[in-house]
This record gives C-alpha cells, structure tokens and sequence, in this order.
C-alpha cells in the first residue's frame, strides 16, 4: 500500500481496564478501538500497537506483571509494529519516525489512552514532525484529575480539553465513521 494511513493505537494494556487506574469516561472507547482495528486489519492498512513499560515498579505498566499485557482484544499480528516506550511520547527513544517515514505514511489516526497523556504528547510530536494526524476522539479515554490549582476534573472534562488542546494546531479530531472513510 502506497502513502499508507496508519493506525496507531496507544496503551491499551491490561492496567488501563483495572480499577486502580482510576474513574475514566467513555466506556464505549475499546469497542471503537476494536472495530477500527478490525477495519485496518481488513484493509491491509499498517497498524502500530504502542506498549507503555513503567520504570516505576509500583506502576500497573511495571514490566514484571499482567498489567502491561496487551489486553486480548488489541493483542498485535506479528506484521503488526509494537512500540514500547517509558515516557508519555511514543515518538522518543523509538524507531517510530523512521518507522513511519520507511512506511512513506500518508497520515496517522491515533486512539487509545489516555487522551491527556500518552495520546497528546505523541500526537503533539506527531504534528510538530510533520505528519497529517487525526485522532478520534471517540475512540480515547482519560481519567479523572485535579488541575493544576486544586480544582476537580472530570474524566469527561480532562477528556475534552485534551481534544480541544490537540485540535487545529497538532491534529484534526474527528469521529469514528471519519476514520473508516480515510481507507477508501
């Protein structure tokens, strides 16, 4: 496939479905993950899994444990890219810009978790390298969070100024049908 679209999905693991991880918001993300996944796979578009490894042993993303796992429905093919990264940004200390530039890709649609961290910092990069990206939004999940002076945010909240923070300047947000036009 020539100037390929690639399909990007971002830490779902097995930790990010555990209660631990906190109160989240769009319960419905994994199902759209799922079948956008479906989509690619069925398009022989490239798919990139990306796996956060903690170098904090009390993290539910400490190598040693189920909760890095890839969680089974986002288990990758062997022809499928694994990323794996200990900071937010899938871009640093990997191969993922070469990766991509041997790919010659067209654009990149990203989704996964969580939409404030790991999914901005490596969309922020993804811009500022010159890649066309999309993430849709519907297809991405945060937690919730205090802001930086104390206030209670919820998921939904945290969820929303992370889309809206990305949208215009590194990215286009845009919805799940969007995403399965890009192929055709």
């Amino acid at each position: 496939m020539s100037n390929p679209i690639v399909l990007i999905i971002i830490d779902m693991q097995q930790g990010m479905s555990w209660p631990q991880a906190g109160e989240r918001n769009n319960p419905d993300a994994e199902h759209q993950i799922a079948e956008l996944l479906a989509h690619w796979r069925a398009s022989h578009a490239p798919i990139v899994h990306v796996r956060h490894l903690s170098t904090e042993p009390e993290s539910l993303f400490w190598p040693e444990q189920e909760g890095v796992l890839f969680q089974d429905a986002f288990q990758p093919l062997a022809y499928e890219k694994v990323i794996d990264k200990s900071v937010p940004d899938a871009f640093t200390y990997s191969d993922l810009n070469m990766w991509l530039r041997e790919q010659e890709a067209q654009a990149l649609v990203v989704v996964g978790v969580s939409t404030n961290n790991s999914v901005e910092s490596t969309v922020r990069s993804a811009g500022n390298l010159g890649f066309k990206t999309y993430v849709v939004g519907s297809a991405c999940f945060a937690f919730e969070k205090d802001d930086f002076f104390g206030q209670f945010r919820s998921a939904d909240e945290v969820h929303a100024m992370s889309l809206a923070n990305l949208h215009g300047e590194y990215a286009t947000v845009i919805g799940q049908d969007e995403a399965f036009a890009l192929l055709h």
